[in-house]
């Protein structure tokens, strides 16, 4: 799909907050209600928009732990890989995992509420899945940058 400049503004617009209402990006846009409304059913049909959420505050929660975990899988066999995908797709504190090149296989993103959580969670449920050659951990000291928005 071909996105126009209005197409990229609305994007912007939807994800600065996606509870505007059709009328306010109307108005923002300089088009009609009817307008907005269209492209953001257009954008969400052609999987542009894939969903929209609510971004919580992980401190409120008690959450604010977050590391990053290495996998290293002891082989790079196709059963190796799926395996260990299917599993750490259901473990609720990843919040991110990648397939990635260089030293280790996976990167994740982990949030718990604190060092003991963490130790808890890599003791009970990550490294119970099978096929886990090594890992390594790394803790945020400091947020620097977060965001969802994607530049378009």
């Amino acid at each position: 799909m071909q996105l126009d400049s209005i197409d990229k503004k609305l994007l912007h617009f939807l994800q600065e907050d996606s509870k505007q209402t059709n009328k306010e990006l109307s108005n923002k846009l300089n088009l009609s209600v009817t307008a907005v409304y269209e492209r953001i059913k257009k954008l969400e049909r052609e999987g542009v928009i894939s969903k929209y959420v609510a971004l919580i505050d992980k401190k409120v929660i008690d959450k604010g732990f977050v590391t990053f975990c290495s996998i290293k899988l002891l082989q790079h066999t196709k059963n190796y890989v799926v395996d260990f995908e299917k599993e750490v797709t259901k473990l609720d504190e990843v919040l991110e995992c990648y397939h990635i090149s260089g030293d280790y296989d996976y990167l994740l993103k982990v949030l718990v509420a604190d060092m003991d959580e963490f130790r808890e969670f890599m003791v009970k449920k990550l490294t119970s899945i099978s096929h886990i050659g090594s890992t390594h951990s790394a803790f945020m000291i400091n947020e620097v940058k977060h965001t969802t928005a994607i530049s378009i």
